[in-house]
């Protein structure tokens, strides 16, 4: 199991309402989609945190992950939502299955 956690650097000016919208289309996005799985979405709470928005969601595989990534209703919420309101993002893969080698993930 591949586990996927993309943070995003909001841009200035991105309100509390903003951010709360896009929580809600990440939830409905990521339902739409079969290969993500605990999908999960939020704010920071923290001001002095550089990225206040994040998503993060299993997948059976990288090859899962590859799809979700060419998915219509990814793109369309990447297009949509995450580029209007942030300037950065950070992405990182870890392994769950405890003596799984990743490679084969």
């Amino acid at each position: 199991m591949v586990h996927f956690i993309a943070l995003f650097r909001l841009k200035k000016g991105t309100s509390e309402d903003e951010i709360e919208e896009m929580i809600r289309l990440s939830r409905t996005c990521f339902h739409r989609v079969n290969e993500a799985h605990n999908f999960r979405s939020g704010r920071s709470i923290e001001a002095e945190n550089d990225f206040g928005f994040f998503i993060s969601a299993d997948f059976e595989s990288k090859d899962k992950l590859s799809m979700f990534r060419e998915d219509p209703n990814y793109l369309r919420f990447e297009s949509d939502v995450i580029k209007p309101h942030t300037s950065a993002r950070r992405e990182y893969l870890y392994e769950t299955e405890p003596g799984k080698d990743p490679k084969y993930s």
